[in-house]
């Protein structure tokens, strides 16, 4: 194995180690919800804003990313949002609901550090694989949100049934992933002292703010993260309406995280057969929309079915959200832009689904009307989709001042 392969399966797997790290602090509190609420006397809204006040700021560090004059390199991000996360998980452990939802947005906020930093280490590292890096991204990310889930009551119980040690053991990995960035920043940090980055332009900033593609990645990006959190907060809830035991319908929202990594690793192979991600786009839609009507509307002994169906739509459609960002980036500058308006507008977009869904559910007493409303948002992911599966490239800062035609 060459030195430059070595090198590059390195950053796969640091990539992959803070992947892992980057779901779980919010997953692993859905399982964990009825003891917290139990012990820190929590209301209903109480405990619904506690798994939705990380989702809104998932975003945060996208918005502030472009006001920043000498924006942090991707390796000191991703060391800083680790440490950050170790902090907001470690907040959360006293004895009082402020600790609780302190730590549970400082856990957020690094997150976000992390989600916009590393699509455009992606791209400037791995240039010529961006689609299967940012699978194998993807598929990390899934899994870690998955096994959070899966582990966090058989934690609790071999710890004793209290839901603190299953939290506080999520620092541990952080941890480690934040140990194993931190020779490599403190390398980047040495090798940049002699040529320090340059300031962004705030005109190429804004540039990318006013580019029609750089739009359309992001609303791609909000649309399906808006889907996928739905699925995410309400899928059980469904199934048990429909008529599915409590342990069932939790199997089932499983089986759609363990389809979401499958979508995500066809990605690649089905990118390689063809010119552009536009057929992609299409084959989302197509699953999105048939595994959402079957899990509303087919016998309820199908349900298994229709949740495969649509778990292998959205990974392919996260996966290929998170793509977009380096394959309509220019270069590594604009990625880093456009992964922070992406993202950041994106989340904010996708926090407000399980909210409105929930709404519209009380609001008609059914889940017909939501059912529709799911279906107009995948008929609407297709439009900006398409248009960003055509091609093209979104500017960023060093090409805006060096090649004005590009601007």
């Amino acid at each position: 194995m060459t030195a430059r392969r070595t090198a590059s399966l390195g950053g796969l797997v640091l990539i992959v180690l803070v992947a892992l790290n980057l779901r779980p602090a919010i997953t692993m509190v859905g399982p964990l919800l009825g003891p917290v609420r139990a012990d820190l006397h929590l209301s209903g809204a109480a405990a619904g804003a506690l798994t939705t006040l990380p989702l809104a700021v998932f975003g945060s560090y996208g918005l502030l990313a472009p006001f920043l004059r000498r924006p942090p390199r991707g390796e000191t991000l991703l060391v800083a949002a680790m440490a950050l996360l170790v902090a907001g998980l470690l907040l959360r452990l006293p004895h009082a609901p402020f600790f609780l939802f302190a730590g549970s947005l400082v856990a957020g906020i690094a997150i976000s550090i992390g989600n916009v930093a590393m699509p455009a280490l992606i791209k400037r590292d791995h240039p010529g694989a961006i689609t299967a890096v940012t699978s194998v991204y993807s598929i990390a990310l899934t899994i870690g949100a998955a096994t959070a889930s899966a582990v966090a009551v058989p934690l609790a119980d071999l710890t004793g049934g209290g839901w603190r040690a299953p939290l506080a053991l999520l620092a541990v990995p952080a941890a480690l992933a934040g140990l194993a960035w931190l020779p490599r920043a403190l390398r980047t940090a040495r090798a940049a002292r002699g040529a320090p980055a340059a300031p962004v332009a705030r005109g190429a900033a804004a540039a990318v703010w006013r580019s029609r593609l750089a739009w359309q990645v992001t609303a791609f990006m909000g649309l399906q993260s808006l889907l996928a959190y739905v699925v995410f907060g309400w899928l059980p809830t469904i199934c048990q309406d429909r008529g599915m035991a409590a342990a069932p319908a939790g199997y089932v929202l499983a089986l759609s995280s363990l389809t979401q990594a499958a979508g995500s690793l066809a990605l690649p192979a089905l990118a390689r057969r063809l010119r552009d991600q536009r057929p992609l786009v299409l084959a989302v839609a197509a699953l999105s929309a048939a595994g959402f009507a079957g899990i509303f509307w087919a016998p309820i002994g199908t349900v298994w079915l229709w949740t495969v169906v649509l778990g292998l739509g959205q990974g392919v459609a996260f996966a290929l959200a998170l793509s977009f960002i380096g394959l309509r980036a220019h270069d590594a500058a604009a990625a880093a832009q456009l992964s922070a308006m992406a993202q950041g507008v994106g989340y904010l977009i996708a926090a407000a689904g399980p909210l409105a869904i929930g709404a519209l559910h009380d609001a008609t007493g059914g889940w017909t009307v939501p059912a529709v409303v799911l279906l107009a948002g995948v008929a609407g992911l297709a439009v900006p989709g398409l248009a960003a599966g055509r091609g093209g490239a979104v500017v960023g800062a060093a090409a805006t001042e060096n090649m004005p035609a590009l601007r």
